[in-house]
């Protein structure tokens, strides 16, 4: 029922108002106060009401964020003393999707074991329902305002730089109340929330921020700032109009968040150019599987100063261990005070990475082919998520997605004719399991 990122999928089909009620009601079975926000999505606000339901009847109290950004509820759990909070989200995906996620006191989404306790509890309709005397109550509360004044006092800006925020229709008006608070100049794009997404597709890629970047290179400005439905991600455009790729973005966070002798944490699939670029700094690069719930499991670890996704999720362990898009953006653009980003992103060495997908029947019996050929091939090989092999100047990575059944290709090596042909050889290795 849960993928790493929740649940989520098309409203009416995977994601109804009984599926929301039955996800309360498990949530309600050892919980006594819960807090409950949601993307602007419309569904959104009947499926809040249908899980609020759930844990009401169960005796929890119910803290109804209203619209707001998925870190602020994740942050807000603590912030309120609650047991979990819920994200009624689909985050980037399209606007007929929607969804559920979860989150613990710490700001971390639920790990895979309290994911299992609640699809359990949905399967077998455990519930532990109230008499009329012992209903939880729902109270609206605001963290927006508390989110914001932590935004201010995680950054140091000197210089108050020119920002152009894309929000993208969704719930991430907290950047900007909070950049304007800092002293910048903010100029907005697709601020009107509206779960149609009608300005641009919700997620922040570079094809979609195509005006967004226009806009910042044919202006002043020094950066722009574009969000996902829910803003949990966060990803930039330079003061030229380049649009920052997520490897690059990754390797500059870092870079600035770690200090010599320590790691940061980075999904399997992130380049070459993260590692060499931390390396200068003596800063080495952990592995996860991909999804931010396993970056963020890294990164609770001692010695980890910073975990990242290229995919634009971005997580600073001293602040909170979710994805907190307008904290990255309050972070990119003290460092765009310091000195501009096209600057800092022209020191990163890039190398040419080739990503493909492919449909498969069955991508669990394929997987398990790829293995076997791998390991009778290749000696540095990993199995952490999906199949990486290690070749010194270069790597490939055949893995099954978690959501579709298809299985992604990626390759990449510092020469550009060598991941042409390491991409040629994982395709081929690809295509001898599908048969």
């Amino acid at each position: 029922m849960f993928g790493t990122s929740g649940i989520r999928g098309p409203v009416g089909e995977t994601v109804t108002a009984d599926l929301a009620l039955s996800v309360g009601r498990a949530l309600g079975v050892d919980t006594a106060r819960v807090v409950v926000g949601r993307d602007p999505r419309e569904s959104g606000e009947l499926l809040t009401d249908a899980l609020t339901a759930g844990l009401r009847e169960s005796g929890t109290d119910v803290l109804d964020l209203g619209l707001a950004a998925t870190p602020t509820v994740a942050r807000a759990v603590a912030w309120e003393e609650a047991d979990a909070g819920v994200s009624i989200t689909a985050s980037h995906n399209p606007p007929q999707d929607n969804g559920i996620k979860l989150w613990q006191a710490s700001g971390q989404a639920f790990d895979a074991d309290r994911r299992e306790t609640i699809s359990q509890r949905v399967r077998d309709e455990v519930a532990d329902l109230r008499d009329w005397d012992g209903l939880g109550d729902r109270r609206e509360v605001d963290a927006r305002e508390r989110h914001v004044r932590a935004l201010v006092d995680a950054v140091e800006i000197a210089d108050p730089p020119s920002v152009i925020v894309d929000v993208g229709n969704g719930a991430g008006g907290v950047t900007v109340d909070a950049l304007q608070e800092l002293g910048c100049t903010v100029e907005t794009l697709n601020a009107q929330p509206d779960g149609s997404f009608p300005g641009r597709p919700s997620e922040p890629t570079a094809e979609n921020c195509a005006s967004l970047a226009t806009l910042v290179a044919e202006t002043d400005a020094d950066l722009g700032i574009a969000h996902d439905g829910d803003a949990d991600r966060m990803r930039a455009v330079a003061g030229d109009g380049t649009y920052l790729s997520g490897d690059v973005t990754l390797a500059l966070f870092a870079r600035a968040a770690a200090e010599p002798g320590q790691c940061v944490a980075a999904p399997v699939d992130t380049s070459l150019a993260v590692a060499d670029h931390l390396a200068e700094i003596d800063v080495t690069v952990e592995r996860t599987k991909v999804g931010d719930v396993y970056v963020a499991e890294q990164v609770a670890e001692d010695g980890v100063a910073f975990g990242g996704e290229p995919s634009g999720a971005w997580i600073w362990p001293d602040a909170t261990l979710c994805p907190d898009g307008p904290l990255a953006a309050c972070r990119l653009v003290e460092l765009a005070a310091e000195r501009p980003l096209a600057e800092r992103a022209a020191e990163v060495d890039t190398y040419p990475i080739r990503r493909d997908s492919v449909d498969v029947d069955d991508k669990a019996a394929v997987m398990e082919q790829v293995r076997d050929l791998v390991t009778e091939r290749y000696d540095a090989v990993e199995t952490l998520d999906g199949v990486r092999v290690d070749l010194g100047d270069g790597w490939f990575l055949l893995r099954a997605s978690g959501t579709q059944p298809l299985v992604r290709i990626t390759a990449e090596a510092r020469e550009a004719g060598w991941a042409e042909t390491i991409f040629a050889d994982a395709r081929d290795l690809l295509e001898t399991a599908r048969k």
